[in-house]
């Protein structure tokens, strides 16, 4: 058993610094003290000066207290029994339930080698006809979801989370709103799948501290599930709350600050996190949803410019909409030629169209007239815009592409969609009334 030691020799914040030998990074303490005890984690090891961030803050801390090392990192227990249960940033349960039995897991596991790891090539189906149809998801991918305040992203991830195909939801929560909780907790409820689902939240009003746990517990818990065989979705909102944490603790201990005031070692301590998606061999995947606000809606600051880097693609959420311009997933060629032989060419299509729909705007914005083919890609545009990209819109896979095809047979004949013949032939829609089209076909 380790001893107290008790040569504290700075407090500034909810950072305490005490000569100790022989202390891991990111190891646990108790900090004793006549108010009582408080958790503390090990943030940065300099000589025979450790630094820790205490869970509670300072208040009441003074330099003649103790502090006990636990010999270990923050561990979470991980069994069956975590399911539909609420726990807090640092694996507390926030529920009122008592506390979880099953085996402790370390949090901060290295990620797996890439040597390893399967090719994603198994789709996430969603009900979002943005995401299904043009920028499918991916067993194992990691992708953000960049978006202003205000957006309806914690939404769009509840409904991610309710519809997707995953055996495991994992859900962690920084800097949250109490209503926001609320609305994920009735959401999953309502929609049934409370029962698979675990959640670690932190509230503006929680320890700093706790908020950079949130991922480590979420992505600790879904590798475990993961392993087991089962196909987990972590869902994390906001990283950039996350980033923030990072620089208001690198400040406290007096880090030379690097872009934005940042930490230098940013684009490490999310890339530690986003690497964590994976697929398995021989057993399940984790795939990983996470949102990042834009500060002034500038994609240019330092939190999404380096999560650019590290994931494979991104959504744009503008206007309570899912943009098709600046969206990717760098993935979706791994599975949309495998679910119908009209999907790449109907993603392709309707957004070429879509693209030239937004030039016939400009063009009537700035008093330009317009031809007969700007009106037939302004009214495509205002259609495809309400039925597919509408966030409301939830339909599979096949009946969105077929709406797809509906759209642009409303508005175009066959051979001024560009899509070839063959696939024109299989899948245009056929109208008894109207010769006109099958005229139009066999032209081609």
């Amino acid at each position: 058993m380790r001893k107290y030691f008790d040569q504290i020799t700075k407090i500034a914040g909810n950072v305490v610094s005490v000569r100790a030998q022989g202390i891991a990074y990111e190891e646990l303490a108790v900090v004793t003290s006549e108010h009582g005890s408080s958790l503390a984690q090990v943030i940065q090891l300099q000589g025979d000066i450790v630094t820790l961030q205490v869970f509670q803050g300072t208040s009441g801390v003074s330099s003649a207290d103790r502090i006990h090392f636990m010999g270990h990192p923050v561990q979470v227990p991980c069994s069956e029994h975590l399911f539909g249960r609420v726990f807090d940033g640092s694996g507390r349960p926030r529920d009122g339930r008592p506390e979880p039995e099953g085996a402790a897991v370390e949090l901060g596991s290295p990620p797996v080698n890439p040597v390893k790891r399967l090719m994603p090539d198994k789709m996430v189906r969603t009900g979002i006809p943005m995401i299904d149809v043009f920028n499918s998801l991916v067993e194992s991918q990691k992708l953000p979801i960049f978006s202003v305040a205000g957006e309806p992203y914690n939404e769009l991830l509840a409904r991610i989370g309710l519809q997707a195909n995953a055996d495991v939801i994992l859900l962690g929560g920084i800097g949250l709103r109490y209503d926001d909780y609320l609305k994920f907790r009735e959401t999953f409820e309502g929609g049934g799948v409370l029962s698979r689902t675990i959640m670690f939240l932190h509230t503006a009003a929680d320890p700093v501290v706790e908020a950079l746990l949130v991922p480590d517990l979420c992505l600790a818990v879904g590798e475990q599930f993961a392993l087991q065989g089962k196909r987990v979705l972590v869902l994390l909102s906001d990283m950039t709350a996350f980033a923030d944490a990072l620089k208001e603790i690198a400040i406290v201990m007096g880090q030379v600050p690097s872009n934005r005031g940042y930490p230098g070692d940013l684009y490490t301590q999310l890339a530690r996190r986003y690497e964590k998606a994976v697929d398995f061999d021989g057993a399940g995947s984790m795939t990983l949803l996470a949102c990042t606000t834009l500060p002034g809606d500038d994609v240019t600051h330092p939190v999404p410019d380096n999560t650019g880097y590290i994931t494979e693609g991104q959504f744009y959420l503008r206007g309570g909409r899912i943009e098709p311009f600046g969206s990717l997933s760098r993935l979706k060629q791994q599975v949309n030629g495998k679910t119908r032989d009209d999907h790449r060419a109907i993603m392709d299509g309707c957004i070429q169209l879509y693209a030239l729909c937004r030039q016939s705007r400009e063009k009537r914005e700035m008093g330009f007239e317009l031809a007969e083919w700007d009106h037939k890609l302004i009214a495509y545009g205002s259609e495809f815009e309400e039925r597919l990209m509408d966030l409301s819109v939830n339909i599979p896979l096949e009946q969105a592409l077929d709406l797809c095809w509906q759209i642009l047979a409303t508005h175009f004949s066959p051979e001024e969609t560009g899509i070839r013949r063959a696939l024109i032939e299989a899948h245009w829609p056929k109208t008894d009334s109207s010769s006109t089209d099958s005229t139009s076909t066999e032209a081609l």
